[in-house]
């Protein structure tokens, strides 16, 4: 699920090489945070929050297939 987070993230910004994607485990969750260059963040998270929403819902139809449960935070 990273991998697809990340792929679909290059694909956003004007710098892919900045982008970076982390998990955290906690309980039964898992916490993926996207990191992008400053530059970048508003092409991730689209206007008035479209593109992380659409985001958030793949992350979920992935994990719902995986039997998980996922989260995502975009990193300032």
């Amino acid at each position: 699920m990273e991998e697809l987070i990340a792929v679909i993230a290059k694909a956003l910004v004007d710098n892919p090489d900045a982008v970076k994607v982390t998990s955290k485990f906690e309980d039964d969750t898992v916490t993926f945070e996207l990191g992008v260059a400053p530059e970048d963040l508003g092409k991730v998270i689209g206007k008035q929050g479209r593109t992380a929403r659409a985001l958030r819902t793949l992350l979920s139809a992935a994990a719902s297939k995986a039997e998980q449960r996922c989260r995502l935070e975009i990193l300032e």
